[in-house]
C-alpha cells in the first residue's frame, strides 16, 4: 500500500487526506515509481484551492524524483532500479508511490541528487525557459526578477548573472533582501517599502529594465509595466498575489509598446525533445555551479497542510519537499 494525499473538493489546506492506496502492475507506456523526495510549489495551492481547475477526485503534486520499480508494456529506454525525476504530467506526486507515464520522466545524471532534482525539476526548467526562451537573456541586459528570494527567484538570480545580465530583484522581509544579495542581485528593492517601479526607474537612470520576471501577480502588475524600457517584455509566470485584472490592450502601447507572455512550462516541454533539452540545461547548469539546490525546508509528507500553509502564507526561502 501506498500513503497518498487525495482530494475530492477544492478548498483550504483541510480539502487534503492521506489515504492509503494500492499501485497496481504498470500500464502501456507507463512507470511504477516509489519517491524519494517530492517537489512543494506554489501551483499546487493554485490546483487545491480553486485557482486552476483540477479533475475531482484526484491526487496533488507534479514534480518528484525517486526509482523505478516496475516498466509497463511498449515502454523503452527505462528499466527498473533506474533513478529517475519529472515535472508535470497527471497530478499526484504526494504520494510514497504512483504510476507515471513514461513520456513525462528524465533520468538523473550521477551526481544529482534525488533530493536536488526533486527541488529543481520544475522551479529549474521554468527558470531554463524563461531566460532562454521567453525572453532570451543576452549580456548587458537588465531584470527585474520580483521574489528574488523564492522558489524560482533564487534560481533565476544566479543564472541570469552568469548570462552577464544585471539583475534587480524585490523581496518582502530584511532575510529575503539577504538571501537575495546572496544568490547574486546587484540591487535588492524592499517592495513593501518602497516603490519598486520608481526604484527601478532611478536604479537604470529612467531608461527601464529589458524584461520583468514576475511570479507575483496582482499585486505587482502595474509596476511590473511601469519598470520597463520602450519595447521590454513582461514574462507574467505566476498568481502569488492572486490574478492578473482585466485591462485594455491598448495599455501596453500606452507604455512603451510593452510585450506581454504568460507562459507555462507545459508548452516549452511538450516534445520528448523539448523535455531533454530542458532537463539537460538545468542539468548542466546544475553541475557546473551555476545554480544549485537550495532547500530550505523538509517536510513529512503527512504534515502537508503545514507545508501548504507556510508556503501560503510566504513564510518559506529556496525551495521546499515533502518527504514519503
Amino acid at each position: 500500500m501506498s500513503l497518498s494525499i487525495r482530494i475530492e473538493r477544492q478548498g483550504g489546506t483541510e480539502v487534503m487526506q492521506l489515504v492509503e492506496e494500492k499501485v497496481g502492475a504498470p500500464g502501456a507506456g507507463q512507470l511504477r515509481v516509489r519517491h524519494r523526495a517530492i517537489g512543494l510549489n506554489f501551483i499546487d495551492i493554485y490546483h487545491r484551492s480553486g485557482v486552476y481547475k483540477v479533475s475531482l477526485p484526484g491526487g496533488l503534486g507534479s514534480e518528484a524524483a525517486g526509482v523505478v520499480t516496475a516498466v509497463g508494456p511498449g515502454v523503452s529506454g527505462f528499466a527498473a532500479g533506474d533513478r529517475i525525476a519529472y515535472a508535470g504530467g497527471p497530478l499526484g506526486a504526494y504520494s510514497e508511490e504512483r504510476l507515471l507515464p513514461a513520456v513525462n520522466a528524465v533520468k538523473l545524471p550521477d551526481g544529482v541528487s534525488e533530493e536536488s532534482a526533486a527541488a529543481l525539476m520544475l522551479k529549474g526548467m521554468t527558470a531554463w525557459y524563461l531566460l532562454h526562451l521567453s525572453f532570451p537573456v543576452r549580456p548587458g541586459d537588465t531584470v527585474l526578477v520580483h521574489a528574488a528570494a523564492g522558489g524560482v527567484g533564487s534560481i533565476l538570480v544566479p543564472w541570469a548573472k552568469h548570462l552577464g545580465a544585471v539583475v534587480i530583484g524585490t523581496a518582502g522581509s530584511p532575510d529575503k533582501a539577504e538571501a537575495a544579495r546572496q544568490a547574486g542581485c546587484d540591487h535588492v528593492i524592499p517592495y513593501r517599502e518602497q516603490d519598486f517601479a520608481a526604484e527601478v526607474r532611478r536604479l537604470t537612470e529612467g531608461r527601464g529594465v529589458d524584461v520583468v520576471y514576475d511570479s507575483v501577480g496582482k499585486d505587482t502588475f502595474a509596476g511590473s509595466l511601469d519598470s520597463l524600457r520602450r519595447r521590454g517584455t513582461l514574462v507574467s509566470f505566476g498568481n502569488a498575489s492572486g490574478k492578473v485584472p482585466p485591462f485594455e490592450p491598448v495599455l501596453l502601447a500606452e507604455k512603451g509598446s510593452l510585450f506581454l507572455t504568460r507562459p507555462r512550462l507545459a508548452d516549452y516541454t511538450a516534445t520528448r525533445e523539448e523535455l531533454d533539452t530542458a532537463a539537460g540545461g538545468l542539468f548542466q547548469a546544475l553541475s557546473r555551479g551555476v545554480i544549485k539546490a537550495d532547500i530550505g525546508q523538509r517536510y513529512p509528507l503527512r504534515e502537508v497542510a503545514r507545508a501548504h500553509a507556510e508556503l501560503e502564507a510566504r513564510k518559506t526561502r529556496g525551495a521546499s519537499l515533502l518527504l514519503p
